[in-house]
């Protein structure tokens, strides 16, 4: 079995026994209800040695949340990484915020903004892969009773150290099994997480700009900031525009 998907699995059997305080009243797992199409991301792309490891926060409800891919904006997964797939549906589901898998209207504008950017800068799956790989910190989506999505960082403070001792024992695990030099935080969550799970290595921490709409900077040409980045980092060289 690939080392991803074992390490996969076991994160899903460990989030999925936890419980979580007020805020939260939907939580959805998509490495087990979208497994088919995660999977299939693992094995297409996770073969192999990675040079670095581009990490993001948690899973978007219009990307991972319906894609099982991370940043998985349904048509750039589709159509750029050519995956689809079986995709069930969470145990509790939000009347407004309804899994609907490949057929999900709505657009990941983060998604988008990643892969698009991957596809221009990289132009396949294949150059891209080569030397990265992209996973999220934590595989959990959160809701209030509204339906209005919660990040990892606002968990009651309880809930947080368990859920961040699991995923930080995944990450790890993750690393080792790409023997990747550098994990890249895709914005300060997820940059800060990958220092405080990597503190005793000796991998290489960093961060790019969020894509998030949300970002002010994000939505002033987010691709030509993160490539400016990774570029400053080492990571990428010389300019394709």
């Amino acid at each position: 079995m690939n080392k991803l998907i074992q390490i996969s699995r076991e994160l899903s059997e460990s989030v999925d026994v936890l419980r979580f305080c007020n805020p939260v009243a939907y939580v959805y797992n998509p490495l087990r209800y979208a497994k088919e199409p995660h999977e299939m991301y693992l094995e297409k792309f996770g073969g192999g040695d990675k040079k670095t490891v581009l990490l993001g926060m948690n899973p978007g409800p219009f990307g991972m949340a319906q894609t099982g891919v991370p940043f998985g904006d349904v048509q750039m997964t589709r159509e750029f990484l050519e995956i689809s797939g079986k995709v069930e549906k969470p145990d509790k589901e939000h009347s407004k915020r309804l899994i609907q898998g490949f057929d999900c209207p709505r657009k990941e504008v983060s998604g988008t903004r990643v892969w698009t950017f991957v596809k221009e800068r990289f132009e396949t799956p294949k150059r891209f892969f080569a030397d990265f790989f992209v996973v999220n910190y934590c595989p959990l989506v959160f809701m209030e009773s509204s339906g209005k999505n919660l990040t990892p960082d606002k968990l009651p403070k309880n809930d947080r150290k368990q859920l961040y001792a699991i995923c930080n024992d995944a990450l790890r695990k993750t690393v080792d099994a790409l023997n990747a030099n550098n994990v890249i935080g895709i914005g300060a969550f997820a940059e800060q997480r990958a220092k405080d799970a990597l503190a005793a290595t000796n991998i290489r921490t960093g961060r790019i700009l969020h894509p998030s709409p949300a970002s002010p900077a994000a939505n002033r040409g987010w691709a030509i900031q993160a490539e400016k980045q990774l570029e400053a980092l080492g990571l990428i060289f010389g300019i394709s525009r």
